[in-house]
This record gives C-alpha cells, structure tokens and sequence, in this order.
C-alpha cells in the first residue's frame, strides 16, 4: 500500500504543479516601465500656470490607460522654483536635468515653462539624447539659427543632434503678427516695454521691428525692473507720449498685471497688447479687471480657449469633468505636449532614448488640440497661427484669429 499511496501522492502533486504554471502563464506580465519627467516652477506667482500644464499632463496620459504602445508610463512632476522666492532657479532647473539624465527610467522631459530655464536644461539632455518636449517655451534662439545670441542653438546641441521640440509658434511669428494685428487695427503711435527677460525682450523686439517695418512711430522702447512694487512714475513717461498702442513683452509672473494697473491709474487711454505669457486669469487678478477691461488684448500661438479645435473642445470637456474649472491655454499645451511624447514612445516601441526623440522629431500632421500640425527641421511647429483674445467681463475672450499669410505677409521678415 505504501509505494501506491506514494505514486498517488506524487501524481497529485504533479498535476498541483502542472495547473499552477497554466494559471501563472494566464496571467498579463507586467509591462516594462517608462518615466516621464516635467520641470516647472511649482511654487510662486507661476504656479497656476505651471498647474494647468501638469493637469493637461495628466489627462493625457491617464487618457491613454497609463501606457505608450506595450510600455506603462509614470509621471514625475517637478519643481525648479526655489521655496524662498518662489521663482524658477538655474540651479534648480540644473538638477532636475541632471535627475532625469542619471534615471534610466525616464525617456522624455516636458518643459519648461520659461524659455531661460531652457537654456540651462537643453545642453545637459542633448548629451544623453533625452527628448524634451516645450508646452511654453517661445525664445528664438532655441531653435532657429541666426534669429537669437550669437552660438545659438548650436550651444543647446552639444552632441550634434536634436532632441528639442516646440508645440507652439515661436516669438518670431508671435512678435510680427501682433504687430500686424495693430497695424491691421489702425494703431500707429507705440510704445514698446519689456521685462528685460530672455522670452518677455524677445519677443519684444520682435514686435518693435515689424512695427518699423509698416512705417510706425516707436515712441520707446525700455525695460522694466520686475522686482519693483509699482511703476507708476515709469508709465507717466509713457502716458505722456500719447501712444495708441502699449505693447508689454513678459509674463504675469514678471508683472504685466502690475504694469496695467499702473498705466491705467495714471490715466493711459491706450490700447494694451501683450503675449501668451499673461494670457491667464492671474493677469486679470493682478492688474484688476476694471484696468483692462475691454482695453487689453493678448496673443497665443493656437485657438483661444473659447474658440477651441474639435479635438481641443473634447479636450476642455473632459478637463472640466476633471477638475471643475475651465482650461487656461497652458492646460492645452501641457496635454498636446504630452500627446506628442506618448505618441513617440509608442512608434519607438522601447525605451531608447534616441529612438523615442527620433521618432517625435518625424511627427508629422500631428491632429492635435492646438491644430494640425507638424515638427520642422529646427524643432518647431508649423503653426503659424494666432489667437487675439480681449478681456470682456473680467476674463479674456476670443477676439479673431490671424495667420503669416494674413495681413502683414510673412513674419519675421527685414
């Protein structure tokens, strides 16, 4: 009886061994993982615009089931700013490059918010060919040869490669549009100021030299010192002038808002034109609804919020469900930015770095919530279009939309 009971016992425990592989072997083996790092200021006056791009991050990759083809994806959401200013830091823009790089995880990088923070990132992940993706970042000299500093964008490419990649028009179609847009207008007398920043000066002085290109009289042309409480004794001097047009080249972090409030205490009648930087609702707040409404105009390189693509209204219909409010423009950039990188990892189908920014590089007839578009041989959209929104009601509204084949030509000519 023993040997049998044996062999019963030994067959039982075969059959046990055979049936648990056959369930172990059903069930779904765990997809390789990928990481995808964001670098924005998190704290601080930019904060909400840094929120609404994380949160269209987030939709668009929760959207996507968490996966890129056959890869999972998580998100890391950094910050750069400092706790104590509340302001994006080269030092910690510096690290967070360098964190992504040294994580062998992490296949792309969305940012950054600021095109100078650009500039210190972009060398550290050419180098490990690290695909960065920029839901704001406008300054030429990023992408286009001879339009930016001397060496640019060659010093942001140390390796000789590309890995850099824009997803709405850069300030030499943002600049010259706006001006053709107050040329379009009627407005010939203008006065020009800036934040003395990398993007606010940039896309100033593009703006001031197609207003000399259609004949317009450039009353001035100076920067203000962002760390300053008020200017109320600066725009004096410019009230003075008797402009039709002020065009302010800077974000509501560097105080635009301020700068309206302050032009309309001092009485200024003229029209206030300012970029995608202070189109958000904490312009409004900052300067005080009742400085700029119905006086003050903005830019942004895409559809307004309000007059969205069939693609960005689906868009803003599921971030309302999401988060209860309506999205801002930096919400859409955020998540056509995240399309662009999870799109790339899919076609790439791994997590080489070099064959995932190769294949975001290729986008081409991208159908995104921004438009159609494709990836240039620089890095940058073909978009050429601009959205004019007014503050109406306390809030910006869409306005009209212009485009390089509209009224003035072709920008950034001369």
């Amino acid at each position: 009886m023993w040997p049998m009971r044996f062999a019963v016992t030994r067959s039982l425990a075969a059959f046990f061994l055979l049936v648990g592989s056959l369930l172990v072997g059903c069930q779904p083996t765990s997809l390789e993982k990928v990481v995808i790092v964001s670098s924005l200021p998190r704290t601080g006056p930019a904060r909400q615009t840094s929120e609404a791009i994380v949160r269209g991050i987030r939709l668009a990759i929760d959207e996507a089931g968490g996966r890129a083809g056959l890869l999972e994806v998580q998100y890391l959401d950094l910050d750069n700013a400092s706790v104590a200013t509340g302001r994006w830091t080269s030092e910690g823009e510096a690290a967070n490059a360098r964190r992504a790089v040294h994580d062998p995880n992490v296949v792309a990088v969305i940012g950054t918010l600021n095109s100078a923070a650009a500039r210190v990132s972009l060398p550290i992940l050419n180098y490990a060919d690290l695909l960065m993706v920029s839901p704001a970042n406008t300054a030429v000299g990023l992408t286009k040869p001879g339009l930016g500093q001397p060496g640019e964008p060659a010093i942001y490419r140390p390796s000789g490669r590309l890995n850099f990649i824009r997803v709405i028009p850069a300030d030499d179609v943002q600049g010259p549009l706006a001006a053709d847009w107050a040329f379009g207008r009627g407005l010939r007398r203008v006065c020009v100021v800036d934040d003395g920043g990398v993007y606010g000066r940039g896309v100033a002085s593009m703006f001031a030299d197609r207003c000399r290109q259609h004949g317009m009289t450039l009353l001035l042309h100076e920067s203000i010192d962002p760390q300053a409480a008020e200017f109320r004794s600066f725009v004096a001097s410019i009230t003075a002038a008797d402009p039709d047009i002020v065009y302010f080249g800077g974000s509501t972090q560097t105080k635009g808002g301020q700068l309206a409030r302050d032009l309309a205490a001092t009485g200024c009648e003229a029209v206030l034109l300012v970029p995608d930087g202070c189109l958000n609702q904490a312009f409004i707040d900052a300067a005080g609804p009742a400085a700029v409404e119905g006086r003050c105009f903005a830019t942004f390189g895409g559809p307004s919020p309000d007059r969205p693509t069939a693609r960005g209204a689906a868009f803003a219909a599921a971030y309302r469900q999401r988060f209860g409010n309506s999205p801002e423009p930096a919400a859409f950039c955020g998540y056509e930015a995240a399309g662009v990188v999870l799109r790339a990892i899919a076609a790439a189908g791994s997590r080489n770095r070099r064959i995932i920014t190769t294949a975001a590089l290729a986008t081409v007839d991208y159908d995104g919530v921004l438009g159609r578009w494709s990836v240039d041989a620089n890095g940058d959209t073909t978009l050429r279009e601009l959205s004019v929104s007014v503050v109406r009601n306390g809030r910006f509204v869409h306005e009209e939309m212009i485009s390089a084949t509209g009224m003035g030509g072709e920008p950034g000519g001369g």
